[in-house]
């Protein structure tokens, strides 16, 4: 199918783990997608991948806290290919810890990554949106934004804020046919999970009524519907993709 055929797709975190199938996902649907992330080994990795396929795409080595670069990326994408039509804003990071032991850098970290990049993004890339009339803003936020966990005050409180920021930006920006809707993933197979203990992972499967953990996938189609043309009058929604964990 081609669903996002001739679209243009910038994906946050797009050389691992969730951001890598949406990559994958979207390359097979049509769009010419632009990965952006921190770690220049995967994205090169990943680049090569999708070309093998023929797929068209590009990669950037960027902070997504890094205004200066994520500005000079949405201009250079904006001017070769004259509009960008979706941004996932995927890339997030985790610093775990109790309130007590957690440091002022570990919950600097988070936010900064987690909420602060998600704005930095979406502030470059919206301009074009609305000089275009169309975009697709999809933001990941979490099952624990929306139920906190423990040991993570941080990461939950950067996930509850990027609802907030989800809801508050589709008022702003539907005048100009743009929506903007937030993905709560449960607990996702990624190689995040992989430093989680096995019988901490094992816990999580039993409380799904699907006895099992998502996969990367689960959440690249979900991104896939938001992003197409059969989610058009979808907007400041929520959408909780845990296998009915909560």
């Amino acid at each position: 199918m081609n669903r996002l055929k001739n679209k243009i797709a910038i994906i946050t975190g797009g050389a691992s783990g969730i951001g890598k199938a949406t990559s994958f996902k979207f390359s097979g649907e049509g769009a010419t997608v632009i990965i952006c992330d921190i770690n220049k080994e995967k994205c090169a990795e990943t680049l090569a991948a999708l070309k093998s396929e023929n797929y068209s795409c590009e990669a950037y080595v960027l902070d997504t806290t890094n205004v200066e670069a994520i500005n000079k990326m949405a201009k250079e994408v904006a001017e070769k290919y004259g509009r960008i039509d979706i941004l996932i804003n995927n890339a997030g990071i985790t610093r775990d810890a109790t309130l007590a032991k957690m440091t002022v850098e570990e919950w600097q970290q988070v936010i900064d990554v987690n909420l602060t990049g998600v704005f930095t993004c979406t502030k470059a890339v919206s301009p074009y949106m609305i000089a275009n009339n169309y975009g697709r803003i999809i933001n990941t936020s979490s099952v624990v934004g929306l139920h906190g966990n423990f040991g993570q005050t941080n990461y939950a409180a950067s996930k509850a804020g990027l609802i907030g920021f989800t809801k508050s930006l589709a008022k702003e920006l539907g005048k100009y046919n743009i929506t903007v809707n937030a993905v709560a993933p449960g607990f996702i197979a990624t190689d995040m999970v992989k430093t989680i203990p096995e019988k901490v992972v094992e816990l999580m499967k039993s409380r799904s009524p699907l006895n099992r953990l998502g996969t990367p996938e689960d959440i690249a189609n979900t991104y896939l519907f938001l992003a197409s043309d059969e989610a058009s009058y979808i907007s400041a929604a929520v959408l909780s993709v845990d296998g009915a964990f909560s």
